[in-house]
């Protein structure tokens, strides 16, 4: 299986890219790695590549603040252009990426395309909950959305669910302020009705405060709310963290009760390491495309190239089809 990665893409590229796919690809030998960028960067990071790993030239780089469209149709040989112009191609089998949020999805959407019938991409994102990781989407690919996009988007999370995070029959739930059907905004209410119509386990509304407690394994949203939502889960796990290393180390008592609860925290900061679920899939479009955290270091992109992998075998992407085919998205 071929990932092309792109080696420019993130705060920490290429030195930390280059070594997220080391890692892969030592993990994984039956995996073959492109880094896909400017050889010349990609080579002063001062790692040595396995076989399974190659350098593919690309001359151009998208920075986190250029304009996606724009720098996508300016900068033809950009690494994420390139990237994604190899899945297209059938040179590779999955693009994954830590750049410019944007431009991975326009690169997507202009190179690889749509599926037929799928009117938004949308962004799937595993979220640390106390009954282990659960999907929540659109986190960002859609500011706005429409109820039939948040349909779609139950389809294929449903989907996602049940092949990649090995869920049976995953309940999915649409993200509003309350339980009642008749509670939320026009878009909520909407989108209420045509995901009991849906061929999915749908459960109904939950309530920001139920996310965190995994009452629901796939949670539907537009983009706008679920990137805020994203967001203040990944802040507030670091606030929380903080705030108990200070206080049970202000006193030498406490100091000595932190050496007996310091393996349970670690585990716990484990549990809610980002870089522990490595990517997010762009669900939607015609090909695998992983988006990373744009301060992904090594450990996260060794687990996006995992995630890459397990989505092409797991043949979701045929799966989407055939429920467009049925009618059934």
């Amino acid at each position: 299986m071929r990932i092309a990665l792109d080696a420019m893409g993130g705060d920490f590229a290429p030195a930390e890219i280059v070594k997220g796919a080391v890692e892969a690809a030592t993990a994984q030998p039956e995996l073959e790695i492109f880094l896909v960028g400017v050889p010349q960067a990609i080579e002063t990071s001062g790692v040595k590549l396995p076989a399974n790993v190659s350098i593919h030239r690309a001359n151009e780089v998208i920075g986190m603040d250029e304009h996606p469209a724009t720098a996508i149709r300016r900068k033809k040989d950009a690494s994420i252009v390139v990237a994604t112009r190899l899945v297209k191609e059938g040179k590779a089998d999955a693009v994954v990426s830590a750049g410019n949020t944007g431009a991975q999805m326009a690169a997507a959407l202009l190179g690889l395309g749509r599926i037929k019938g799928i009117e938004r991409p949308a962004i799937a994102t595993v979220l640390p909950t106390a009954q282990g990781g659960k999907l929540v989407l659109d986190v960002g690919a859609n500011a706005d959305a429409k109820p039939q996009h948040l349909y779609q988007y139950g389809v294929m999370g449903s989907i996602y669910a049940e092949k990649i995070l090995h869920i049976s029959n995953p309940r999915v739930a649409l993200l509003n302020i309350g339980s009642e059907e008749t509670k939320g905004s026009e878009l909520a209410l909407a989108a209420y009705e045509l995901l009991k119509q849906a061929p999915v386990n749908f459960t109904g509304n939950i309530e920001g405060r139920e996310v965190p407690r995994g009452e629901a394994d796939v949670v539907v949203c537009d983009g706008f709310v679920g990137n805020v939502v994203l967001k203040f889960a990944e802040g507030m796990a670091v606030t929380l963290f903080e705030m108990i290393k200070e206080q049970i180390t202000s006193t030498p008592w406490r100091k000595l009760g932190a050496g007996m609860v310091k393996p349970g925290l670690k585990q716990v900061a484990k549990v809610l390491d980002y870089a522990e679920y490595g990517g997010s899939p762009l669900l939607g479009v015609e090909g695998v495309s992983i988006v990373c955290h744009g301060s992904s270091k090594a450990k996260a992109i060794k687990n996006a190239v995992r995630v890459a992998a397990e989505c092409v075998q797991s043949g979701y992407l045929e799966e989407i089809k055939d429920n467009l085919r049925e009618g059934k998205a």
